[in-house]
This record gives structure tokens, C-alpha cells and sequence, in this order.
């Protein structure tokens, strides 16, 4: 099951279980997951299309059955929306690193953060 917001009020989900599929075990934490996944799931799929036609817009046009000026807005969109995400990543640790110059938090903690987004 592909989701990427909230069924009840449509906010942004986040990873935070895991659960081997052999044994059963679990683990529950917050997990840093790539910027790809806050993506909603249409362009997440597209993603995953452009690399398995090899990057090849020709063959996404083909596969999709639409046309090639079709397809590449919709790879402009997504690459729209992927630097978004970034930007928003990059936004937050300057806060946490704000955080750390205000001496709200500990450079420990700050590192610690970063390395999980």
C-alpha cells in the first residue's frame, strides 16, 4: 500500500515502524527517509518509470501513451517539486543550526538531527 498522506486529516506521513517480514520483529523510531518519498505517490511512480526507461523520454512517452512535450512537463513538475523538498531540508537544519548558536540545543543534538533527515 503506497501512501503519502493521512487518510483522516491529509497531513504528511512518516516512517516510523519497521517490521521484518521473517520473523516478525519490529522496530519503532522515527526513520530518515529520502526527499523522494514526500512526494506524492504519482510522482513518485513517474521516478520510477524515468528509470526504468533509462532516463529515456522517448520511451516514457511510449509507455505512457502520451506525448513526448506531455511527458516532459510532467518531468519538469516533479523535478519541481523535488527541489522543493530539498530547499525545505536545507531550511530546517539552519534552524537546528540556530538552534545550537542560540545554545538551545547541544551540537551533539544538532548532529544527531541532521543525520537523520
Amino acid at each position: 500500500m503506497k501512501l503519502d498522506r493521512c487518510p483522516i486529516c491529509g497531513g504528511k506521513l512518516k516512517v516510523t515502524k519497521l517490521k521484518c517480514q521473517r520473523c516478525g520483529a519490529a522496530i519503532e523510531a522515527e526513520f530518515a527517509t529520502s526527499c523522494i518519498l514526500n512526494l506524492p505517490v504519482a510522482y513518485q511512480e513517474f521516478i520510477e518509470l524515468f528509470v526504468l526507461s533509462s532516463g529515456s523520454l522517448k520511451e516514457m512517452s511510449r509507455r505512457l501513451g502520451v506525448s513526448y512535450p506531455t511527458v516532459r512537463a510532467r518531468l519538469n513538475e516533479v523535478i519541481s517539486a523535488l527541489k522543493e523538498e530539498i530547499k525545505k531540508k536545507e531550511e530546517y537544519k539552519k534552524v537546528i543550526l540556530d538552534k545550537v548558536e542560540k545554545g538551545q540545543i547541544s551540537p551533539e543534538e544538532a548532529a544527531d538531527i541532521i543525520k537523520e533527515l
